[in-house]
């Protein structure tokens, strides 16, 4: 018992530092997404960089969760609010995305040439997929819905990364100004749902 104990204490351990990663990647790419976005009048640029300050706000959350892992009843009340609460981020997003990418399509707008842009996308694209793994481990060892919620709101992360990517280089390369914002509405249904799952506190135990 005592080495199940230990165990969960350093896979919890992990989990924290996981999340202190995520707040620091999430705050620095948040911060260049939005001031490259503003350079280049790119509403795409700026709504990634928001999306960025959402995940803060998710991986702050998850690092709450994390700090009474090792009492059970506190433990199971902070992963149902841990849920809801990254499911309110979740709807957020999605309202983000839906209310951005029409606005792109009423305007027929399209985001100015950023490489900075273009290079942030490049390089999220190979950290969040590896970062969304080991959040998905641990969560899984945790038995924490809160942890694997937090995991797909990475995954989500990565495919605006490929989205804003597509968007800057078609628009960039073929003129195709549209197919930022279609892509993205896409995507919106398919994050609202994990909204309204963690607002339901869906836990996996």
């Amino acid at each position: 018992m005592r080495e199940l104990t230990i165990s969960r204490q350093a896979i919890a351990h992990r989990g924290r530092r996981l999340e202190y990663f995520t707040i620091v990647w999430n705050t620095l790419e948040g911060l260049i997404a939005v001031a490259a976005g503003v350079l280049a009048g790119s509403i795409s640029l700026v709504g990634f960089g928001m999306d960025s300050f959402i995940e803060v706000t998710s991986g702050a959350t998850l690092l709450w969760r994390m700090s009474v892992d090792a009492d059970v009843e506190s433990r199971e009340r902070n992963e149902k609010l841990s849920l809801r609460i990254v499911g309110f981020c979740f709807i957020a997003l999605a309202v983000y995305i839906t209310y951005e990418a029409l606005a792109d399509l009423l305007r027929k707008t399209a985001p100015e040439h950023s490489i900075p842009g273009i290079a942030l996308a490049c390089v999220s694209l190979i950290v969040m997929p590896i970062l969304s793994r080991a959040k998905r481990r641990v969560g899984s060892a945790l038995g924490s819905a809160a942890m694997k919620a937090d995991a797909r709101q990475t995954d989500f992360c990565v495919y605006l990364s490929a989205i804003l990517l597509a968007g800057l280089v078609l628009n960039a390369g073929l003129g195709w100004w549209w197919a930022d914002p279609i892509a993205a509405l896409t995507m919106a249904p398919i994050v609202a749902k994990e909204g309204l799952d963690g607002l339901r506190a869906r836990t996996c135990c």
